[in-house]
């Protein structure tokens, strides 16, 4: 029996990461940690941009706050759930039930035509192919990709990508998405439509979304700021609102 496509949660999933650090090449004692010691809380259903400059640590944190990568050190929660307890193979089946991927440069399957890359997700949680179909041609058609399911990403704008990436990131009706640098490779005007989808399908489902920029006017789509600077949040800033 397929699973169908559940209806989106009222609410996104919360996100605590407690006194967290990363660090990369230990053999090197006298390198810097990536993140050291950061501490946040993002609410459910909360739009949150981390801000920094390139090296800043932001997409080493999502990373984090993703289970792709582990900490050194701290604790992260992602809806009362510890994704440090957890093993990688059940960090695995949490990220691909209840979260989102967009990422900068889209990360489409070249020989794989718009649907099929739409698809991926649903088809891992095994869920009923008619209705998952519907589904991707239903959200295609919302982001004003209709007729374009058949082609392949070759034969597509970079943003024409990027809304792809977006409805293959909200196929499964993730409670949580994570978005890194979803504008960054892509021209200003082209870059606020993306943003202006984004907050469009933000209202409607009410998902959690972590996004990281050094984007000032990207940053202003969301609900709140948060400032990252060598791996740590800029403590004047943290509860920065707009």
């Amino acid at each position: 029996m397929k699973a169908l496509l559940a209806p989106p949660d009222p609410t996104g999933l919360k996100v605590i990461a407690t006194n967290v650090v990363k660090h990369y090449g230990e053999s090197d004692p006298s390198r810097p940690p990536v993140i050291r010691g950061l501490s946040l809380s993002i609410t459910e259903g909360e739009w949150v941009a981390l801000m920094g400059d390139s090296g800043s640590g932001k997409s080493t944190l999502l990373n984090l706050l993703a289970g792709i990568d582990t900490p050194n050190g701290g604790e992260i929660s992602i809806g009362g759930e510890s994704m440090i307890a957890k093993s990688e193979k059940e960090r695995t089946l949490f990220r691909r039930k209840h979260m989102g991927f967009v990422f900068q440069f889209f990360n489409l399957f070249p020989t794989l035509s718009v649907l099929e890359n739409v698809l991926l997700p649903a088809r891992l949680l095994h869920f009923d192919k008619k209705q998952a179909k519907q589904q991707a041609l239903s959200l295609l058609g919302e982001v004003g990709l209709f007729g374009k399911d058949h082609r392949f990403p070759s034969q597509l704008s970079g943003g024409e990508q990027q809304r792809v990436a977006i409805v293959r990131a909200l196929i499964h009706r993730p409670r949580l998405i994570l978005a890194d640098e979803p504008t960054g490779s892509l021209d200003h005007d082209t870059g606020e439509g993306i943003l202006a989808l984004l907050k469009k399908l933000h209202q409607r489902d009410r998902p959690t979304i972590i996004m990281t920029t050094h984007s000032l006017d990207a940053s202003l789509h969301a609900q709140r700021t948060i400032r990252i600077r060598d791996g740590q949040i800029l403590p004047e800033n943290q509860e920065f609102s707009h």
